[in-house]
């Protein structure tokens, strides 16, 4: 398998895993436990499965995006060097489109959810006042999927699929869509919203 297609392959398990198996989560953390971050987003992502179809799904997952993960910071991570490119007007547009886009595509997975269930294991510190939560996704048929989480004070700011870094796969992505496009922020912005909107 080439690495585009690994990386594609990553990109899907790790939205599956983002905002469809979490639905057994491991002991309670301490409220400063990063642990406890990943453990109320999935809470909240389980009441939308059960709860929330449509547009009101779709709604209830932006809330979840943007109370839970650093959208800004992933978004201007993934357009990478582009960023400094970008107009303001552009960076806005972006950031808007991005989430729009990562939301409508979530809840049309949700209907890929088949009972897997998230183990979280223990939080890794690191450099920076980041800390990465460990856990494994644990399926009906197969071997468990390593899933790390990436939390930043108290936002995710990536998520980790077989060591694949779902905002280094965006950035590939979008650096690919913005060369293959004359160079231009914009293009990748349009496209965004057209795929925001369908």
């Amino acid at each position: 398998m080439s690495l585009l297609a690994f990386r594609r392959v990553a990109m899907r398990l790790a939205g599956a895993a983002l905002l469809l198996v979490l639905p057994a989560l491991g002991p309670s953390a301490s409220a400063a436990d990063p642990s406890q971050l990943v453990q109320s987003t999935a809470q909240q992502v389980i009441d939308i499965v059960k709860n929330k179809t449509g547009a009101d799904r779709q709604a209830a997952i932006m809330t979840v995006l943007q109370a839970s993960f650093d959208m800004p910071a992933m978004g201007r991570s993934a357009l990478g060097t582009h960023w400094n490119q970008a107009t303001e007007e552009e960076r806005t547009r972006f950031l808007k489109a991005v989430a729009t886009a990562e939301a409508r595509a979530y809840s049309e997975r949700f209907g890929q959810y088949a009972g897997q269930t998230l183990t979280v294991g223990k939080v890794v510190p690191r450099a920076n006042g980041v800390s990465i939560v460990e856990s494994k996704l644990n399926q009906a048929a197969g071997q468990p999927i390593k899933i790390d989480w990436e939390v930043r004070g108290d936002r995710i700011t990536d998520v980790k699929v077989e060591g694949v870094s779902m905002v280094m796969t965006r950035r590939s992505d979008f650096n690919s869509y913005i060369q293959n496009h004359g160079g231009k922020v914009d293009a990748l912005v349009q496209e965004l919203e057209s795929r925001a909107n369908r």
